[in-house]
């Protein structure tokens, strides 16, 4: 019987080929959906885990997380000069470390800070520290080699402006991979970045004024220090934010959306499903004359009903493998291009309940295929001969 089934999948390729993708199709859009959405809750949960606490000026606190932990550049409001100090005089604060951007250098973010944020960040790869005032300390995927010079540029990448000709900085380390957007940054004293803005710009709210930082990235202690300098400093002058609290915010969105889409992809697999079945009940009335001459000459109606459910079961069954490849891909894909963008690592990973969907998803094809597969065996033998 299997030689049977073979030799007819063979014959009818192209139509095998052509059910198989549509169900392949249909089944990758669901697959990338999933995989994508968890990629980014799981790769920017590990690009904020280095940072335990934010402090900022008041405003948005999701603009806070993102222009101070993934470097994204917006314009943000300066905190007042003595609150750097007053959190490193403080003795719950085993790390404050300040945040000051603005500049660039090609794709490459410049950000000022002090030598406490190299050991945040997990220390250096190779390489010498902040050992002069305009050394400068790149981020693993930065591609500018040890000793490379630079200007600073005016502006985020993509939207620089003037450049900066009176500051030459000289790359002298490299840190270790640390799976965040500070790995495509490059790290420069912050009395640098002060010095280079003094006369650019003086005072105005997009943190390029002297002495003017929007953003401080806290190590408490413990964690009741933690949350202690979160409500001590949730007031009138700075915003105190967890990381990890906002981006919580942020998957629930993502969620929201993630369900729209499975949704409707799910409508999209009922759809093609719908039109599947009606192919292949196409298919098996169009072979009404191969089915009689099989019962003619003796097949029964198990032997009928086998081979059809059998055959429209591989297809659909090929077509669902394939999916999950192509989905996955797909995924790899969409990752790799937003970790280019964004510079945090976006894993792509296959887990138990995809393996358990990927068994339903099975289980309903083959259900769906009892259908045609009844269908075809019904008809005697004269009245599949006479058709």
């Amino acid at each position: 019987m299997l030689e049977f089934i073979l030799a007819d999948l063979r014959r009818n390729w192209i139509g095998a080929a052509a059910l198989a993708l549509l169900v392949a199709l249909s089944t990758a859009l669901s697959v990338a959906v999933i995989l994508e959405e968890r990629a980014l809750r799981l790769g920017s949960a590990r690009a904020a885990a280095p940072f335990d606490l934010v402090i900022g000026a008041p405003g948005s606190e999701t603009q806070l997380v993102l222009s101070s932990i993934f470097l994204q550049p917006a314009p943000l409001p300066l905190l007042k000069d003595d609150i750097l100090a007053r959190l490193q005089a403080d003795p719950r604060v085993a790390m404050a470390v300040p945040v000051g951007f603005g500049d660039s250098v090609g794709p490459f973010p410049v950000v000022g800070t002090l030598p406490e944020a190299i050991a945040m960040l997990g220390g250096l790869g190779e390489g010498k520290g902040f050992e002069r005032p305009h050394s400068a300390i790149a981020g693993s995927a930065v591609t500018y080699p040890l000793g490379t010079t630079f200007q600073p540029n005016h502006g985020s990448p993509g939207q620089a402006s003037a450049v900066h000709e009176d500051v030459l900085y000289r790359i002298e380390g490299r840190l270790a991979p640390t799976g965040t957007a500070w790995d495509r940054a490059i790290l420069v004293p912050i009395e640098s970045v002060w010095e280079t803005h003094v006369h650019h710009d003086e005072g105005n709210e997009h943190g390029d004024g002297p002495h003017g930082l929007p953003a401080i990235i806290v190590k408490p202690g413990t964690i009741a220090d933690a949350y202690q300098l979160r409500q001590e400093y949730r007031t009138d002058e700075t915003l105190a934010v967890f990381p990890g609290e906002v981006l919580t915010r942020l998957y629930g969105t993502l969620g929201d959306v993630r369900g729209i889409l499975v949704a409707m992809s799910i409508g999209t697999q009922i759809i093609v499903g719908a039109a599947i079945l009606m192919i292949v009940a196409v298919h098996v009335l169009q072979r009404r004359r191969q089915i009689g001459a099989l019962r003619a000459f003796g097949a029964s109606r198990p032997i009928i009903f086998a081979i059809v459910w059998t055959e429209v079961t591989l297809v659909l069954g090929a077509g669902v493998l394939f999916g999950h490849g192509l989905g996955y891909f797909a995924a790899e894909f969409i990752s790799d291009h937003l970790s280019n963008t964004a510079g945090i690592s976006l894993p792509v990973e296959f887990r138990r309940e995809d393996l358990l969907g990927l068994a339903a998803t099975f289980l309903i094809a083959a259900l769906a295929t009892l259908l045609p597969a009844w269908a075809g065996c019904r008809q005697s033998p004269a009245e599949a001969l006479r058709a």
